[in-house]
């Protein structure tokens, strides 16, 4: 049976015992991760024998006196998470828990959460996957033209690799540059992004990496990459104009790649709907997964 819990009723023992045996498990969903992304968290929860077999975060908002679901910020994939294989009449079934006072409801599941496309209140989304269990040299050779290209130019740059930024600097960039126009972005969501790197360096599943010019001390860019479950996610990133005139970025996740090639590792780059950022990561040999999200008002299509 399948029951509802409010964040205080959660045992977080249970739960991360949970994760850490799931078939499926993510960064995203141990639960030091989600009480800084989305504080006061409820879940659905199946427990068998006393403990929790299959779960689902519940990230429920209010607003206006109507009640939702929402994706948090620096989270792309939640949904059903289970120690045995979720198939799609254990994910129906969760979907099915979710209680009717949730008027509102949008927010992305997992890719082995498979459901049959075309039904009612569905959306597909795409990530890029790139299994490191190979060597570097098969690895790159499996980089796109353009690629090839881009990391030439940035090794004719005399870029230099620093480990252990802050990421306080990567934020910066990002707020300096692209992050300008992410206006749904404040300090309040940048000050979270710092909490959950120190939480997820503080337990070993987080490292920051910047480059440098070798005439500059200041980076000019930088990436935030999450480890857990044997994936590597490339979770938050800054990139200045120099950056992108000498393909910083492309030179940072080259290095990544080769300094975990040939680990039980997937590379993970979280993204993307976005068409250019899309054959971005494809240029890496990356290989299109697809996952869904549900998106629905006023009453649950699945029950």
């Amino acid at each position: 049976m399948i029951q509802y819990l409010t964040h205080d009723q959660i045992d977080k023992n249970r739960w991360d015992d949970c994760v850490n045996q799931s078939v499926n498990g993510n960064v995203y969903v141990w639960s030091w991760y989600l009480d800084i992304v989305h504080p006061g968290w409820d879940a659905l929860v199946e427990v068998i024998e006393g403990n929790y077999l299959t779960i689902m975060p519940i990230t429920k908002k209010k607003k206006y006196g109507i009640n939702y679901l929402c994706q948090p910020f620096f989270v792309q994939q939640l949904g059903v998470f289970s120690s045995e294989q979720v198939t799609e009449e254990k994910t129906m079934a969760f979907l099915q828990a979710i209680p009717n006072r949730y008027w509102l409801v949008e927010i992305r599941l997992n890719e082995q959460n498979d459901l049959s496309k075309g039904l009612k209140g569905i959306e597909w989304h795409r990530n890029y996957l790139l299994d490191l269990n190979n060597s570097y040299d098969l690895l790159s050779s499996h980089y796109h033209e353009n690629t090839k290209r881009n990391l030439k130019k940035s090794l004719n740059n005399k870029l230099h690799l620093v480990k252990g930024v802050p990421v306080q600097n990567v934020i910066d960039l990002f707020r300096a540059n692209r992050g300008a126009s992410v206006k749904h972005w404040g300090d309040e969501e940048y000050a979270r992004l710092v909490r959950l790197t120190d939480a997820a360096i503080n337990s070993s599943n987080a490292f920051v990496y910047g480059v440098q010019k070798a005439d500059n001390k200041d980076i000019i860019c930088g990436a935030l990459f999450m480890k857990s479950h044997h994936r590597i996610t490339f979770l938050f990133s800054g990139n200045n104009i120099e950056g992108r005139e000498t393909q910083a970025m492309t030179f940072l996740i080259d290095h990544v790649i080769r300094e975990n090639a040939g680990q039980p590792l997937v590379f993970d780059f979280e993204g993307s709907d976005d068409e250019q950022l899309a054959r971005y990561y494809h240029g890496f040999g990356a290989v299109e997964v697809p996952y869904p999200g549900i998106r629905y008002r006023f009453s649950n299509p699945f029950v």
